[in-house]
């Protein structure tokens, strides 16, 4: 599997991006797709995930309503839209897949050890 992210750049408070990880190498009806970041200095973060079957999705707290991630099944693409972004969100953010179960929720797919699979980072700069 591999996966090419693309999308970041300067951005200032207020404004928007759009990050878009294409995929590659295998069909992905059983992943999950995700997106973490990583500022300076910090540990990387889960910000959100897809299931590719069905679209359900999981947000951490601090982009809930402001981050809506998607997807693209016929171009293997997944997308995060990034609106209202604070000079926190900067940070290199990385997409990521993993084998999905059927069986399990969404929600529990936030650990960075649960991806199998992750990108070349994309920077985000978000300017006060």
């Amino acid at each position: 599997v591999q996966l090419q992210a693309s999308g970041g750049g300067l951005v200032q408070a207020g404004g928007s991006l759009r990050l878009s990880c294409t995929a590659s190498g295998r069909t992905f009806s059983n992943f999950a797709m995700g997106w973490f970041r990583q500022a300076p200095g910090k540990e990387r973060e889960f910000v959100a995930t897809i299931r590719w079957s069905d679209g359900s999705t999981y947000y951490t707290d601090s982009v809930k309503g402001r981050f809506t991630i998607s997807r693209d099944m016929a171009k293997n693409t997944v997308y995060l839209q990034m609106n209202s972004l604070k000079p926190e969100d900067t940070a290199v953010y990385y997409c990521a897949a993993s084998h999905f179960a059927s069986y399990r929720s969404i929600a529990t797919m936030t650990q960075g050890p649960e991806y199998a699979y992750w990108g070349q980072g994309t920077q985000v700069t978000v300017s006060s």
